[in-house]
């Protein structure tokens, strides 16, 4: 199977934190309850070292950000040790302000997993058992309720992150065992005791990218598994048109090898390798003109539509920005996002928490999700079209055409999801405003933008949803027994009609897509990021 439809194993396994190994495949696995964190014992050893560091240095009555001072434009007030827990537990509650709809349980665990990752390296100054607290409640899947409006991502996901904190320490509500309870209630069925904050322990937890990250390793995982259906959409489209196999040739991809181009045309041979549908090139290759005197009309054009021909190139500049983005997300839940960072000569002030390499990575992930949607739209629309889908019939209902409409609505809804898909996809990386009292007075809008990415996923697996059901009715419609078409298509067949009946007459198909929507995404963190 080649690289772009990899299968993880799926088996139970320990994650282990602390390592440089995280992978969005990896959390994806922990968020999506195939696997359970652990914190090996080198990691232990790194983080308690940090801690000593922090306890030396306060003993010391070194200056530290918000160990011994305020916060932000704060920091300038000096604070005594000895108020360290109120310190803590204030910056905890003054950042619990997030508004609007809570992230989804998926996006809150995948959250809870990058900021544990970041402190197992072992420079946040976090105690052992604080961070082994964190770990607990992901494995047992005590999950704070966590609004998901209210970060700029600048001095790291602060907001998100204290409603995290405050969630640890027993406050506000939690989802456990699919139950919203309070906090306290949770971890104490969990069997689990809350967090009591000291010294940085709350800066910790909230001073990073975690969430912005988390939900961009999602993101990242989903992205290569609806690469994956798009490619199958693709074989099974071209099928039912007599696509030309020729535009798929490896040497194109050769001439012009871009890593995503190459990748993709060698999944596309390897789905269409047993399809008799597609038309392959003639021994000897070209098609010679005899006897043409003057300009003539052919009955049909040398080439197809850009939808069969330009495949390998629409969607091998799709597979580059999706590995662009895997890189960046996979250094950055590898990475220390906080700030002071502890060094074994002191603490270090710096940014390390600010969150543009995930924004700008995410803005161009969501444009590679946009052109897939509005790809699949495009397709969608010429297979429905009897002027154009090579004998099929109307919006593919061959019962009464005119009194029965078929996938009619269905065609119209993709394009109106596609519309409003682009009209939301401006870059929230650019869209900078000073704030804290023009302490962060450039910002990076990294989670607005991995949310947004998340969005337009759910959005293009709702596409491929009903583009899914038109085409496998088409293909049904061809021939009953699937005659000639590729196995892959095949499949992808039987995967769609486990979910969804034929369209015999017109019925509601509102249900049919959002339950054929929610099986491609059940399913998406099973793909693999490699490519």
């Amino acid at each position: 199977m080649s690289a772009l439809a990899d299968q993880i194993d799926v088996g139970p396994r320990l994650v282990e934190l602390g390592a440089g190994e995280l992978s969005p495949g990896d959390l994806a696995r922990v968020v999506d309850g195939t696997a359970d964190l652990a914190l090996p014992s080198q990691a232990c050893q790194r983080v308690e070292a940090s801690r000593a560091r922090l306890e030396e240095a306060v003993r010391a009555r070194q200056l530290i950000y918000g160990v011994t001072t305020g916060y932000g434009p704060l920091a300038n007030r000096h604070i005594s040790p000895d108020k360290s827990t109120e310190l803590q537990r204030n910056l905890i509650y003054h950042l619990s302000s997030g508004v609007g709809e809570p992230l989804s349980p998926r996006q809150t665990r995948a959250l809870m997993v990058a900021r544990a990752n970041s402190l197992a390296q072992g420079f946040s100054a976090i105690r052992v058992s604080s961070l082994q607290l964190l770990i607990d409640c992901v494995n047992a899947g005590v999950l704070p309720v966590i609004p998901r409006m209210g970060t700029v991502g600048a001095s790291g996901d602060l907001t998100p992150l204290a409603h995290l904190a405050r969630g640890l320490m027993g406050e506000g509500r939690a989802i456990y065992q699919g139950k919203i309870m309070t906090a306290a209630e949770a971890l104490s069925r969990a069997g689990l005791s809350p967090l009591a904050p000291t010294h940085k322990e709350g800066l910790a937890l909230v001073n990073g990218t975690s969430a912005m990250t988390g939900i961009a390793a999602l993101n990242a995982v989903d992205a290569r598994a609806a690469l994956e259906l798009s490619l199958q959409h693709t074989l099974l489209y071209s099928e039912l048109l007599s696509g030309r196999r020729e535009a798929w040739d490896e040497r194109l991809a050769q001439v012009r090898p871009h890593p995503g181009q190459v990748a993709v045309t060698a999944r596309l041979l390897e789905l269409s390798a047993s399809s008799r549908r597609l038309r392959r090139p003639q021994p000897g290759g070209a098609v010679v003109a005899e006897n043409v005197t003057c300009v003539e009309r052919h009955a049909e054009a040398l080439q197809d539509p850009y939808t069969i021909r330009c495949a390998p190139q629409i969607f091998g500049a799709v597979a580059d920005v999706l590995s662009f983005h895997a890189s960046i997300v996979t250094t950055e839940l590898n990475a220390v996002t906080d700030n002071p960072v502890f060094f074994e000569e002191g603490p270090v002030h710096g940014g390390n928490f600010y969150g543009q390499h995930v924004a700008f990575a995410s803005d161009a992930l969501v444009t590679a999700v946009v052109k897939l949607a509005l790809t699949a739209e495009r397709r969608i629309a010429r297979i429905t079209d009897e002027a154009q889908n090579h004998g099929l019939p109307p919006f593919l209902q061959a019962r009464f055409p005119g009194l029965q409409s078929g996938f009619m609505g269905a065609q119209v809804t993709a394009t109106a999801v596609v519309a409003e898909m682009r009209a939301k996809a401006v870059p929230a990386s650019v869209q900078s405003i000073p704030t804290n009292a023009n302490n962060q007075d450039v910002v990076s809008m990294g989670t607005i933008a991995a949310r947004k990415g998340a969005e337009m996923l759910d959005h293009l697996f709702d596409v491929l949803a009903i583009e899914a059901m038109i085409l496998v009715q088409g293909m049904e419609l061809r021939d009953p027994h699937g005659t000639g078409f590729a196995e892959a298509s095949k499949a992808l067949a039987s995967r769609v009609r486990r979910h969804v009946a034929p369209l015999v007459e017109d019925r509601a198909l509102a249900d049919d897509i959002a339950v054929l929507s929610a099986a491609f995404r059940s399913t998406a963190s099973w793909t693999t990021m490699e490519s």
